[in-house]
């Protein structure tokens, strides 16, 4: 651990490649495979993608980086995040360093509860029919109670039932019931769509309908992950900027998101950046998350925030984020994909709860970041000298020339293509 912690003591990403895996490695006991598995000698091969989708002819790849300094709920995290936008992993990094005074963030998720839906059509008297189904609640729940026993043995079963009559539809009137069954640490549609599949016939048969769509929903606001923060004013000001500047700009700038759909849009963008980039990484599905997020942004009948801030009787800043969050630690990709499960081991997380709050943290600092930005240098000062590496890259600067180029981009403010392209060929002209 000595050589890892003195490396730990320098800027981590002024490490080389090979000495950032070899502190992540040493921190997370990860051995020789789950390293081959980072460094894209041993990660997802294209004979296992065969395996996990149709017409497979290769592998993308994706950077996987880690954010630094995350304290949730008193541990110490070292967050996987899989995403190709640059800044995301800096900014997330440097806020959850500016949270550290403070305790850091603490985060909380409910029971892993999902809702599957079924919808009966056709039947002759609706309120009759969903009078019938409640009254055979119990009769239902058990139809379900054991079609997965490990997961039943591990606690985890059918919870609830709930029925619903839609009244109004392009097609009239139908009924729609909701299962509600917890996943424990899955993500949970194989075993929902699984238990709905066993309910149809006997919905059918109480109620004299046609069962049509079998699915569960992905706006699991059985599930909610939350996570606040509270960064101390003095650690705001930076710059010109004063701390209490710093504050007052961020909470505009929220508010606007809170009152504007047009920007609430991008605000909570902003968020999944954050809580993407560690759901790809750890192998569950980001468009599931994606869904129920914005679906539960509109809860309310108008677009909104997922996030709120506020200062505290101390002046300090304090923020809130809550949305559904449905990951697993077990199932799927989570276990099929090398790079996931090596991830989800950097991330040490036990459960998927646990998984849940973290991921709503990441999400929290992303959006502090992007927020403080706006509301003070401007989104494009930060970002754009990281994003001078890219246009470097794509105008095909080699080794030692990508950074020496991405600077001189900055300097001059004019980063594009084709400037790149210009003094590149400026560069090997003089070199001929």
């Amino acid at each position: 651990m000595g050589r890892a912690k003195s490396k730990e003591q320098n800027k981590f990403y002024n490490l080389s490649l090979s000495e950032r895996l070899q502190v992540v490695s040493e921190r997370a006991n990860l051995t020789p495979e789950e390293e081959a598995s980072l460094s894209g000698v041993g990660g997802l091969s294209v004979q296992l993608a065969d395996h996990m989708i149709e017409n497979v002819i290769g592998v993308y790849g994706l950077p996987l980086a880690v954010a630094q300094h995350f304290l949730i709920n008193g541990r110490e995290v070292l967050v996987p995040m899989v995403i190709e936008e640059p800044s995301v992993v800096a900014a997330v990094s440097f806020m959850a360093k500016l949270a550290r005074s403070s305790g850091g963030f603490f985060a909380s998720a409910d029971e892993p509860q999902m809702i599957g839906q079924i919808q009966v059509l056709d039947v002759a008297d609706a309120p009759t029919a969903r009078c019938i189904l409640l009254e055979n609640k119990q009769r239902l729940l058990a139809e379900v109670a054991e079609i997965d026993p490990l997961l039943q043995r591990l606690g985890g079963g059918p919870r609830d039932l709930e029925v619903r009559l839609i009244e109004t539809s392009p097609i009239g009137q139908f009924l729609v019931l909701h299962l509600i069954y917890d996943v424990r640490d899955a993500m949970g549609a194989n075993v929902i769509n699984t238990a709905l599949e066993r309910l149809a016939p006997l919905v059918e048969s109480l109620t004299g309908g046609r069962v049509l769509l079998r699915i569960l929903s992905n706006l699991a606001d059985r599930r909610l992950a939350r996570a606040r923060v509270t960064i101390f004013r003095s650690e705001l000001a930076f710059d010109q900027f004063t701390s209490d500047e710093v504050r007052d700009n961020i909470l505009a700038a929220w508010a606007f998101a809170a009152a504007d759909p047009y920007r609430a849009a991008t605000h909570n963008k902003g968020i999944m950046n954050g809580v993407d980039a560690v759901v790809v990484a750890t192998g569950n599905d980001w468009r599931a998350v994606e869904a129920g997020a914005h679906a539960y942004a509109a809860r309310s009948g108008r677009y909104t925030t997922l996030t709120t801030w506020g200062k505290d009787e101390h002046g300090n800043l304090v923020g809130a984020i809550e949305l559904p969050m449905a990951v697993g630690i077990v199932g799927g990709a989570t276990r099929v994909h090398p790079v996931a499960r090596t991830a989800l081991k950097i991330l040490g997380a036990r459960s998927a709860q646990e998984l849940a709050g973290i991921i709503a943290a990441v999400g929290l600092a992303q959006n502090l970041a992007a927020l403080r930005a706006l509301a003070t240098e401007g989104i494009q000062r930060g970002h754009m000298a990281l994003h001078a590496r890219q246009v470097a890259l794509a105008a095909g600067a080699l080794g030692a020339e990508v950074s020496i180029l991405a600077q001189q981009l900055v300097a001059e403010k004019d980063i594009r293509i084709e400037r790149a392209t210009e003094i590149l060929t400026e560069w090997r002209e003089k070199e001929k």
